[in-house]
């Protein structure tokens, strides 16, 4: 009976010890996922490291021929950004937003001499039917040869069109062309497309000198008002002019706007001085501080 009872015992406490334990662990596994939340403020486009991806976009390559997506997780998110550019060869890409089953709501294509030199930095609206299953596409249409080392999608940085460029929209009528100087001392230019809800049919072309075509942009987006385009594109040198061209048919007109993102020092030998915004007309105006 002794020894009956003192196995008994020993059971007990075994028993006691395995539920303590188990408990432990429960509690363990409970409170894991609160390790979790500080992730959610992450950007709302994967893949890759999100600080990485915030400090420079530019974080893989794409080789030619290849196709790389990335998936919405955040079904409120209202833009993605993106960020294409090469290591000084030329560039051929297409970037797709497919929002639900077999629906792409915006595509575009980009070519460029050199995608070191002129870099495309763009904003596209995610809004729409289908916010759930948004995902960016980019394929490199390119030859095996010219991979793209700098390509990025991202959240959180995406770039905005300034006060300025908001406030100096002009209107494009279908088939119809508008052009847009740019001073020798401007680097950068925003160029923000949009419309009053109806399609955009468009093409941005950058060019500096006579027929020399330096890179151009050929766009399409469902719904201008939900799904406005912004870039931001490098124009080095002197003599560059952005043109913009609606081509969708006239019953279609966008809003059009191209202002300095950047400006450097001015060359005096250029004739340089100040730009004012009424310089930046388009249509073979005037241009910046002639």
């Amino acid at each position: 009976n002794a020894a009956t009872g003192f196995q008994r015992e020993q059971d007990s406490r075994q028993a006691h010890k395995h539920k303590h334990k188990s408990t432990g662990t429960e509690r363990q596994r409970r409170s894991h996922p609160t390790m979790l939340l500080p992730l959610l403020g992450a950007p709302w486009l994967a893949p890759g490291p999100s600080s990485a991806r915030l400090a420079s976009p530019a974080a893989m390559q794409l080789q030619g021929g290849s196709l790389r997506t990335w998936h919405s997780p955040d079904p409120w998110a209202e833009e993605g950004g993106f960020f294409l550019g090469t290591e000084g060869r030329p560039m051929d890409a297409n970037v797709e937003l497919w929002s639900g089953p077999d629906n792409t709501a915006f595509r575009m294509r980009v070519y460029g001499e050199n995608g070191n030199l002129r870099p495309v930095r763009g904003t596209v609206g995610m809004r729409g039917r289908h916010p759930r299953s948004n995902a960016i596409a980019v394929r490199n249409a390119g030859p095996l040869e010219f991979p793209m080392s700098d390509v990025g999608v991202f959240g959180g940085g995406a770039e905005q069109p300034s006060i300025e460029c908001l406030e100096s929209a002009s209107t494009v009528q279908g088939g119809s062309l508008r052009t847009y100087p740019v001073g020798p001392y401007v680097d950068a230019v925003q160029v923000l497309l949009r419309s009053d809800g109806l399609p955009v049919n468009a093409t941005i072309e950058i060019v500096q000198g006579p027929n020399t075509n330096r890179q151009g942009i050929e766009l399409y987006t469902d719904d201008g008002r939900e799904r406005p385009i912004f870039y931001i594109l490098e124009t080095p040198g002197y003599g560059s002019v952005v043109e913009v061209r609606n081509t969708g048919p006239l019953e279609f007109p966008i809003a059009a706007s191209v202002v300095p993102h950047s400006v450097g020092m001015a060359d005096e030998s250029f004739g340089g001085g100040g730009y004012g915004r009424g310089g930046y007309g388009g249509g073979g105006g005037g241009g910046y501080g002639g």
